[in-house]
């Protein structure tokens, strides 16, 4: 079902609309230049730094990755993707259509009413979605027309303490992952 059919008669807004916004992501070259530029000139804090490996399906391999977020008075935080390998950079850099298109993205921190309440609406409409429970949270994606890629996300139990982990080694873990160690510190992610 189109969506333009799913929303013939006057759509219902949702019940309860996204609590703000949880982060959101832009790829980068040099993460530490990125950094300097956030934390230390414009005085945003730096307060994670997630290293991940993960088997992308689409170049068929696993990718070493560095996600880092600057955080933001409600919670929110602007995050940042950079990857070991430099060729992975230039299939997702902006200067032309990405191939791998999944990194830039706008996510929205949701109740899982709301969450399950926008996994229901597009299973409905019969729009293409996927979700990912990232071990710190859970996530589900959809793509605007326009191609922007819109995620909503629950917070798990327990993530003041998560939060806390990552907020006390971001500088540690951004260093590490800078120097060439591009082993994974999320251990919550399920396999």
């Amino acid at each position: 079902m189109a969506v333009a059919e799913a929303v013939q008669e006057k759509p219902k807004l949702l019940a309860e609309p996204p609590q703000r916004l949880h982060h959101h992501a832009y790829v980068v070259r040099d993460q530490e230049l990125n950094r300097q530029f956030f934390e230390d000139l414009l005085g945003i804090p730096l307060i994670a730094t997630w290293c991940e490996k993960h088997h992308n399906a689409l170049l068929g391999r696993e990718v070493a990755m560095c996600h880092t977020f600057f955080g933001m008075a409600d919670g929110g935080a602007l995050a940042f993707f950079s990857f070991a390998d430099p060729e992975i950079y230039k299939l997702i850099i902006a200067e032309k259509p990405p191939v791998i298109g999944s990194f830039d993205h706008v996510a929205f921190k949701v109740s899982d009413r709301t969450y399950d309440e926008i996994v229901d609406r597009l299973r409905r409409a019969g729009e293409n979605f996927r979700e990912n429970d990232h071990g710190y949270c859970k996530s589900v994606y959809a793509t605007s027309p326009d191609g922007l890629i819109v995620e909503f996300t629950v917070d798990p139990p327990g993530v003041e303490q998560i939060d806390a982990i990552r907020r006390a080694d971001a500088h540690s873990e951004l260093a590490r992952w800078i120097a060439g160690d591009h082993r994974t510190n999320n251990d919550l992610r399920p396999h």
